[in-house]
């Protein structure tokens, strides 16, 4: 699938089918994580995947909707701000290189049949006890993973280019 695809075919899936997703399925998945951009490739990121039912049921403390319960696997993303780089005006990019790695992620669990949701309304303090994360790392986002149990067509409700391409200047 090439990336223009995956980018309007990517849609946020809240109902899964129970399989359990194959190993290198979920490993290109991750890699793609691990491989994205940086600030001063310092890479601070963390991955956490969580499989097992009890495991998953943990989280519920974090954010208690079924269907998110329910997938056959979630994706944590940290980011340990110490391991980030940040501008000389103090400025840390820790958020920004964990959005970017879930991103990649995201996309290529979209080119691998799976669905996901990114999930950033949660509750970091329980989410940390839940998955024993140790202090100062934090919890940038969340998704389940698995395959759909529902179709949606490709992404159609955003703004026109229009209205958000600014050149030149603002």
């Amino acid at each position: 699938m090439d990336i223009q695809k995956a980018v309007k075919k990517r849609r946020s899936i809240r109902k899964y089918q129970p399989f359990e997703i194959p190993e290198e399925n979920l490993m290109r998945v991750l890699e793609a994580g691990r491989l994205s951009p940086s600030g001063g490739n310092q890479q601070p990121w963390h991955f956490i995947l969580v499989t097992k039912p009890e495991a998953r049921e943990k989280l519920r403390t974090a954010y208690s909707a079924n269907w998110f319960i329910e997938a056959p696997a979630i994706l944590v993303v940290c980011a340990d701000p110490f391991e980030a780089w940040a501008r000389r005006d103090g400025e840390e990019y820790w958020k920004v290189d964990a959005a970017i790695a879930m991103q990649s992620m995201v996309l290529a669990a979209t080119e691998e049949g799976l669905g996901t949701c990114w999930i950033g309304a949660f509750d970091e303090k329980e989410a940390k006890k839940a998955l024993g994360i140790p202090e100062g790392v934090r919890v940038v986002a969340m998704t389940p993973l698995g395959y759909p149990a529902e179709t949606k067509g490709e992404v159609q409700d955003r703004k026109p280019l229009g209205k958000v391409l600014h050149r030149e200047s603002w």
